[in-house]
């Protein structure tokens, strides 16, 4: 009877080997990898190779943009009006606009009195700057000490407010939104923004406002982030990399070209009629300071990026606090997108080519694409050619493509170039993570509203970490990386294993060599999958 049944249920190919399950599984695979697998992996091929390309040609359109403003001095002090702050014996203080910052937190207690020390530093008349601290921390200890580091400040003649609220709706959308709404901001004429572990220099008003004293149409001005900790581990390092690109090259580009850049939430003042033409913060995404930034470029509004001007500020050095920035970084500029697209192309203010600017490579090709593709085609179209040698990728797509697309994202940092086989490998394991949060944001799911304020450690918890080091002489792989012991994270897992399959297969039969890459990336992803990367915090 089992004789009979087995052989009704498989087909007569099988006949011969229905015992041997390793054969049979060989079997299927042959008979649905013609006719299924071979066109589906075809048209993955295809449309990566044609999002690789769209990539590519904005990599290199952006790095001749670059070039040209480097080589015609293109600076923003030529382009704009710009005078430097002068003191008037008639005038007196009155002659400097009235200027609020703002300082939002949230239970930032390793680098609260860094930055309202900073702050506090700044090089303006008292009477014409108002420091606002906007406190929505929920631990109470905390609250008493940035209270206290306030009333301290306020002590030395310091025009410093406390503020504080009932809950944290809105999260820092809200905050900044609610400490608008008080009456002496009404006398203000610009407001700068600073995160709680960013130390503006003093001179940075001096710098920034007169761009906007002398040109009415300028709504933001966006200084550059200088990194305290870029050299504290391998994960800060690879960051750095990645953002010194953003800054270097993305945000020159759209300010020397369209005069609208993405506001990085910190180090920029905006022209408060600016703010209130475009509607105020809005929490409705992550990304607030994006959302703004897009209503008020909509309005007509141009911006200018200072990438002379560096703001010292602090990298995520833990994985687990990375993770959350990058969720928020992916999630909420493509949820932004999926709400503003149609606004953006029905505007009648802006020009056709800034439309396109703004949804083709702003959005589309730079929030989407990069990701989609970095993590679609390198880390599981590639390796799955190699289980279908029947589908090739062209040389040009394989390698060519992606080896400029490199070199052009290296030379924000020049100094880390001897890291970018880490960088590269490094990225492609985040670019998992940013893939699932942009889709999150795409189909609007899940997590995408899920805010997690990116913890930072500060000197304090640095100076223990440093006291600890040296009482111990033995080196500790738990000393120098994170070892995420709450849980691992199964998608790296997972991926990786696919990645070393995929490898060993090529070392048997494939004949591209691929596994040279595959190898070196499903490390890359076991390391991030059991969290030894980054910077480890003992609760201690």
């Amino acid at each position: 009877m089992d004789r009979l049944t087995s052989t009704a249920l498989l087909p007569e190919s099988f006949q011969g080997t229905r015992d041997d399950i390793t054969e049979q599984m060989g079997m299927v695979w042959q008979q649905i990898k013609n006719p299924v697998m071979v066109p589906v992996l075809r048209l993955a091929v295809f449309l990566c190779l044609v999002m690789s390309v769209m990539l590519v040609v904005e990599k290199a359109y952006m790095a001749v943009v670059v070039v040209l403003v480097k080589l015609f001095g293109r600076r923003p002090e030529k382009r704009y009006r710009w005078e430097p702050m002068r003191d008037d014996l008639e005038l007196g203080s009155s002659a400097y606009p009235m200027v609020l910052v703002q300082i939002p937190m949230y239970n930032e207690k390793e680098v609260y009195q860094l930055s309202i020390g900073a702050a506090c530093g700044i090089s303006w008349p008292s009477d014409r700057i108002i420091i606002q601290v906007l406190d929505d921390s929920t631990d109470p200890v905390i609250k008493d000490l940035v209270e206290a580091e306030c009333r301290r400040w306020a002590s030395k003649g310091v025009n410093i407010k406390y503020e504080i609220r009932g809950n944290r709706s809105g999260y820092k959308a809200g905050a900044l939104k609610e400490g608008m709404k008080h009456s002496y901001v009404k006398h203000c004429d610009y407001v700068a923004i600073f995160d709680a572990d960013f130390q503006p220099e003093p001179d940075f008003l001096c710098r920034t406002v007169p761009f906007l004293l002398h040109n009415p149409d300028v709504g933001l001005v966006q200084a550059r982030w200088k990194f305290v900790n870029s050299d504290e581990c391998l994960m800060a390092r690879m960051q750095e990399m990645s953002l010194d690109y953003h800054f270097t090259v993305e945000q020159e580009v759209g300010s020397s070209t369209y005069a609208f850049f993405g506001f990085n939430g910190t180090a920029g003042v905006w022209r408060i009629a600016a703010l209130n033409e475009a509607g105020g913060w809005n929490d409705r995404t992550t990304v607030e300071d994006m959302d703004l930034a897009v209503r008020a470029s909509l309005k007509g509004w141009r911006f200018v990026f200072l990438g002379d001007l560096k703001v010292k500020n602090e990298l995520p050095s833990t994985l687990r606090a990375y993770r959350y920035q990058q969720h928020r970084w992916s999630c909420g500029p493509a949820n932004l997108f999926r709400k503003m697209a149609k606004e953006i192309a029905n505007n009648k203010k802006v020009s056709l080519w800034k439309k396109v600017h703004v949804i083709y490579s702003f959005f589309f090709v730079r929030k989407v694409v990069a990701h989609v593709v970095t993590f679609v085609f390198y880390c599981v179209v590639i390796p799955a050619t190699v289980l279908v040698p029947e589908v090739e990728i062209p040389r040009w797509g394989a390698i060519y493509i992606p080896s400029i697309i490199t070199l052009l994202n290296a030379v924000g940092t020049p100094r880390s170039l001897h890291l970018l086989v880490f960088w590269i490998l490094f990225e492609n394991v985040m670019s998992l993570h940013r893939t699932k949060a942009t889709l999150i944001g795409l189909l609007e799911a899940g997590r995408v509203n899920e805010w997690v304020v990116t913890e930072k450690l500060g000197d304090t918890v640095k100076a223990k970490m440093a006291v600890k080091a040296a009482r111990k002489p033995r080196i500790s792989l738990t000393d120098t990386w994170n070892l995420s012991s709450t849980r691992l994270h199964l998608l790296e897992l997972w991926t990786g294993a696919y990645l070393f399959i995929c490898g060993c297969y090529d070392v048997a039969f494939g004949k591209n060599h691929y596994f040279l890459y595959l190898f070196l990336q499903a490390i890359a992803f076991f390391v991030v999958g059991f969290g030894y990367v980054g910077t480890f915090v003992s609760s201690s």
